[in-house]
């Protein structure tokens, strides 16, 4: 038997603003954008380089998902966005505008640096020492 995770339910506000983020300033590419009528669409984005795993962006529609926008892992890191060149894509998310919440440290796992996506939700970068 075979299994992966294809995809994660991420939550927003907004389909356009979300794109533009993750795609202006984390370089991620838009794999699908198709309208499914009625203001909802099928979006899914993906890390260059990604093969398998894919954000796909749920409009937020109740109350509950709505207040869960920005706090989908509570306050603790969301994601991983594992680097294969941590100076490098630091600097490019500093230079477009992306806030990091610590300066990047060194563990034994990896160099690693808290930021924020555009909701608020922190995330890793990670450059595996492994």
């Amino acid at each position: 038997m075979s299994q992966h995770i294809r995809s994660f339910s991420y939550l927003v506000n907004d389909y356009d603003e979300t794109i533009a983020f993750f795609t202006e300033k984390l370089g991620f590419n838009l794999l699908s954008d198709f309208d499914l009528g009625e203001g909802k669409r099928w979006v899914q984005l993906q890390p260059k380089g990604a093969k398998e795993f894919a954000l796909a962006l749920a409009l937020a529609e109740t109350p509950i998902q709505r207040q869960a926008i920005g706090k989908q892992a509570g306050d603790a890191v969301l994601m991983i966005l594992q680097t294969d060149d941590f100076q490098r894509d630091y600097k490019t998310m500093l230079e477009s505008g992306v806030v990091f919440k610590e300066t990047p440290r060194h563990e034994a796992y990896g160099t690693v640096a808290i930021f924020e996506d555009l909701y608020g939700n922190l995330w890793d970068l990670l450059e595996p020492s492994l």
